[in-house]
């Protein structure tokens, strides 16, 4: 099996900081104040819409992080809400601290002989970036959000841009699905029948927001793969669900609730 294939298959791990036991995205609200419809819909009308807005408010700078891991990147703030940027931090943290925990020395290199000296350096750098940039989180002068933590775990793990892409919308799409479940939307046993379909939705945005660019220079001093002629804002990351955002902000408001954000 090679290195990518395992990654592949340890990170979507349901015991990982992928946030669905205390984050619904804003679902949680968008139930209680009476969205989409009818209880057989609104979890697949939520996921499609919260799928989409996501990919491309996020992907660019999971991207340009994954790219560009040496440069510090701390300029993501396409959440509006408060607690939506709250639960961003707190599962970007719990990524920093999986990988500098749990994950090193990076996989993407153990086992491959002859290379004892480049696994040492690379794990050396990996760590203390990884390591520089959590205090800099801790100390409030880096938001440390989901995406931009992403990026970094993944590229440190050696994993390429493509799979990471794929693999961040793939698990905030399972996560939406956990918290359904737990929201008593649908059956536990409808969650991996309407991952499966959901398939289509997922690879659609991944599609469309691939190519998306944060603007930031890379440590090249250039801008992050913008194409020539191509307007930055069009191109960049956007909030695409004005009424997600505004749902989420409402979370906190709500007199009984399950979750966090």
């Amino acid at each position: 099996m090679d290195d990518e294939t395992f990654l592949l298959l340890l990170l979507p791990d349901s015991n990982l900081p992928t946030g669905s036991f205390v984050a619904s995205s804003g679902f949680e609200s968008y139930i209680k104040h009476g969205f989409g419809g009818d209880q057989n819909n609104r979890t697949i009308m939520f996921m499609r819409d919260s799928i989409s807005a996501y990919a491309r408010s996020a992907l660019a700078f999971v991207s340009d992080t994954h790219r560009i891991v040496q440069d510090k990147l701390t300029n993501y703030t396409m959440p509006l809400n408060d607690v939506t940027k709250r639960a961003s931090k707190s599962q970007g943290v719990a990524l920093l601290t999986l990988y500098s925990k749990g994950l090193t020395p990076p996989l993407a290199l153990t086992g491959v002989k002859n290379r004892e000296e480049t696994e040492i350096e690379v794990n050396s750098y990996m760590t203390s970036l990884v390591s520089q940039y959590k205090s800099l989180v801790r100390a409030e002068s880096a938001p440390g959000h989901l995406p931009i933590c992403w990026g970094i775990l993944t590229s440190a793990l050696g994993l390429t841009s493509e799979r990471s892409q794929y693999l961040h919308i793939f698990l905030h799409a399972r996560s939406l699905l956990s918290v359904s479940v737990r929201l008593n939307e649908i059956p536990y046993n409808a969650q991996q029948t309407l991952l499966h379909i959901s398939r289509s939705v997922i690879e659609a945005e991944v599609v469309r927001c691939k190519d998306l660019r944060t603007g930031i220079p890379s440590s090249t001093g250039t801008e992050s793969d913008q194409p020539d002629g191509v307007d930055d804002k069009s191109r960049g990351p956007a909030n695409t669900w004005p009424l997600g955002e505004i749902l989420a902000a409402r979370h906190d408001l709500q007199h009984s609730r399950i979750f966090n954000s």
